[in-house]
């Protein structure tokens, strides 16, 4: 066990999903203040690596999500700065982080995944690259933030991938559009820790039903037969292995029950999900008897460099 006291938690950042950032490490700051820690919050700006070098921190738990936080950049830094870290490495942050990459190390391990294309979002903003209903999704960003569902009968795609105004990635992902329910399953360290069914009034699990009072609805265990649970569970640590991923990580499927055979989608692997104490991950932590506080003591306790 390491004997870290003194914790620097990344939270905020400069990403599209700064402000759920600023949320998950508010109360991953205070449960660790609970747990005894020296809690310093860090911001990250134009130089992480000053900031986190003038605190002067036993460890760092990362708190940051989306782009520079997510996607191995401030992984690098830490590496750099030897300050032992939670959650996953730079080569497995980024691998997870860019959802086409993510496809490629699945389909190697033989996780089940839909067909998809990679194209600049002008070029899938002015015409169907794929027969509707299809998912256009920036290729490395998180939270659902610039997800469009075509549906059937659509004439053209969203007009605003060809906006100016535009201001994530223009790196796009377009991808077959599954039916069916919403399901997650968290790893933490090698274990799966549940299923997760999750439901929604709004079009579909976006931005504001991940994150608005209200926007959906978490059922676990998932209602659904205990063979599709089990194999999504195994799948969920299989995608964390073979990712090479440390800490805890999070799934996300599309269970397709719509039709006559049924089928299990792997969607993208999240490594550094929500962290707020009515999160997926800490919900599915205390269904098997873990508080939240002592899942951010146990991601503190697991920090360490070269991961």
């Amino acid at each position: 066990m390491n004997a870290f006291r003194r914790v620097a938690v990344l939270m905020g950042g400069r990403s599209a999903e700064r402000e759920v950032s600023l949320s998950s490490g508010a109360g991953c700051a205070q449960a660790l203040r609970d747990e005894g820690f020296d809690v310093v919050e860090i911001d990250p700006q134009e130089n992480p690596g000053q900031q986190i070098a003038e605190a002067k921190p036993d460890c760092a738990f990362n708190a940051l999500h989306g782009r520079y936080g997510e996607d191995g950049c401030i992984q690098g830094v830490l590496e750099l700065l030897r300050v032992p870290y939670t959650h996953s490495g730079v080569l497995a942050s980024a691998l997870a982080m860019h959802k086409e990459r993510t496809k490629d190390v699945y389909r190697a391990a033989g996780i089940p995944v839909v067909k998809s294309i990679v194209a600049d979002r002008r070029e899938a903003g002015r015409a169907h690259l794929m027969e509707p209903p299809y998912v256009v999704k920036p290729v490395n960003e998180g939270s659902s933030v610039g997800v469009f569902i075509i549906r059937k009968g659509d004439n053209r795609p969203p007009s605003e991938l060809t906006k100016p105004e535009w201001n994530l990635t223009d790196e796009m992902m377009v991808e077959e559009f599954v039916p069916g329910r919403e399901l997650t399953v968290a790893v933490m360290g090698e274990r799966a820790l549940g299923v997760t069914e999750i439901t929604t009034d709004l079009a579909f699990y976006d931005y504001e039903a991940k994150y608005a009072a209200g926007g959906s609805r978490h059922l676990l265990p998932a209602p659904i037969p205990q063979a599709v649970a089990d194999e999504a569970m195994r799948l969920s640590i299989l995608a964390h292995k073979a990712l090479g991923c440390r800490g805890v990580t999070r799934t996300d499927f599309r269970y397709d029950d719509t039709g006559k055979s049924h089928r299990l989608i792997a969607l993208e692997t999240n490594t550094q999900p929500g962290m707020t104490p009515t999160s997926l991950v800490p919900e599915q932590a205390a269904f098997v008897g873990m508080s939240y506080a002592k899942l951010c003591r146990w991601m503190v306790e697991d920090a360490s460099c070269d991961r």
